[in-house]
């Protein structure tokens, strides 16, 4: 099986790619190789696939056979220890100016092994607007066997000259039959619990694998969902919203703080925290000063970041059981994605018109709105139960 063929329900995507990856070899043999350009933009919406798209296009252009899968080249690029490949992930809310110089220094390198220098750039539309204007400069010239990669959720996120200088690989999120498919084939996961976790996921794959691998996960959004039913009160929209958030910092705290821990340590060890001869490790800790407020920073802006993205995963859980209610109240035959909480649905639906419902989701999405704008998590929560609240419940 190809590197394309884990793309799941990207068909259209995945032959753009494979083209493109001939025509890569055509050009490093000597060829016209028309149909390879030097910056890519993988767009789509969460769950669709950019960063394994942009990967596997980056093994296939690296491995003699075009992404077989299965050689030495491909599996490095797989766990990422290929020399010519360099991923760029963002822990923060951003990715600064001096990050995207010190990475276009690290571009700029000739291929190890003779073939092409990947940069793959997951979430882009990070960058802040100098580091833009730096990776714009890097696009505009770059060496001539240096590949761009670069991955956000829509091309209006990025930079419009940007964005004119890249071609664009555009995903669709997959359908639901195709991720079921894939967790009951590979994961092993029962028909009927892969379904069920498919549709809750609506399309996204790795939140769909999580659903139907984790019960902490499954249990986490049961809560959310259960939300809407208890928000009879002022006193109750409160509650709700401090649940929300508490269990946001909760998640987040467990996620980074073995990785800070290991950081910490590493840094310290670098600058000879332990170290025997006499004021010898004082003074190196003593220099490593600043290195470790910069490691806290960036540790305090990548817990901020998860912390918002855990809320935001909510939310979405949110909007998808609003739209349900109201496929409910208008009869549409779509697939609901909470279907196995149908009574839940169809009581929501009675006692409620459908301009509330939307006037719900509106106040949903302003939450996440505000959020981005770095509003208090507390204040922005509360605002959205409060707005959710029905008194006909």
């Amino acid at each position: 099986m190809g590197v394309f063929d884990d793309l799941v329900g990207q068909e259209r995507a995945a032959g753009t790619l494979r083209r493109a990856a001939a025509a890569g070899a055509e050009l490093l043999a000597g060829g016209r190789g028309s149909g390879m350009t030097h910056a890519w933009l993988f767009t789509g919406p969460p769950g669709s696939g950019r960063e394994e798209a942009a990967r596997a296009f980056a093994a296939a252009l690296f491995c003699p056979d075009q992404g077989c899968g299965h050689c030495d080249v491909c599996h490095q690029v797989a766990i990422g220890s290929h020399p010519d490949l360099e991923v760029v992930r963002p822990q923060g809310l951003s990715y600064g100016v001096k990050d995207t110089r010190r990475l276009i220094l690290r571009a700029a390198g000739a291929p190890t092994l003779g073939g092409w220098r990947v940069v793959l750039f997951e979430d882009a539309d990070r960058a802040t607007e100098g580091a833009s204007n730096a990776l714009l400069k890097a696009i505009e010239e770059p060496p001539p066997k240096t590949v761009w990669l670069l991955c956000a959720p829509s091309p209006d996120d990025m930079m419009i000259t940007i964005r004119s200088r890249c071609r664009v690989v555009t995903l669709v999120t997959p359908p639901t039959a195709a991720v079921a498919h894939v967790l009951a084939t590979r994961e092993n996961v029962p028909p009927e619990t892969a379904a069920s976790a498919a549709r809750a996921a609506q399309g996204h794959l790795d939140r769909a694998r999580r659903l139907a691998l984790d019960a902490e996960a499954r249990r986490r959004r049961e809560d959310v969902l259960s939300i809407p039913a208890s928000l009879t009160g002022v006193g109750e929209c409160v509650a709700a919203a401090e649940r929300l958030v508490k269990t946001a910092d909760e998640e987040a705290a467990a996620v980074t703080s073995i990785l800070n821990e290991a950081e910490t340590a590493e840094l310290r060890k670098v600058y000879g925290e332990g170290s025997t001869g006499k004021g010898l490790n004082k003074g190196l800790v003593r220099g490593g000063a600043g290195a470790m407020k910069d490691l806290e920073d960036r540790q305090k802006s990548r817990a901020t970041r998860t912390k918002r993205d855990v809320i935001d995963a909510a939310l979405l859980d949110l909007v998808a059981l609003y739209r349900d209610v109201l496929a409910v109240q208008f009869g549409a035959p779509v697939e609901l994605a909470n279907d196995d909480r149908r009574a839940e649905l169809d009581a929501l639906a009675r006692s409620s018109s459908p301009e509330d419902t939307l006037r719900r989701i509106d106040a949903i999405m302003l939450c996440r709105r505000r959020l981005s704008a770095n509003v208090n998590p507390q204040m922005a929560v509360e605002a959205m139960t409060l707005s959710l609240r029905n008194p006909r419940l």
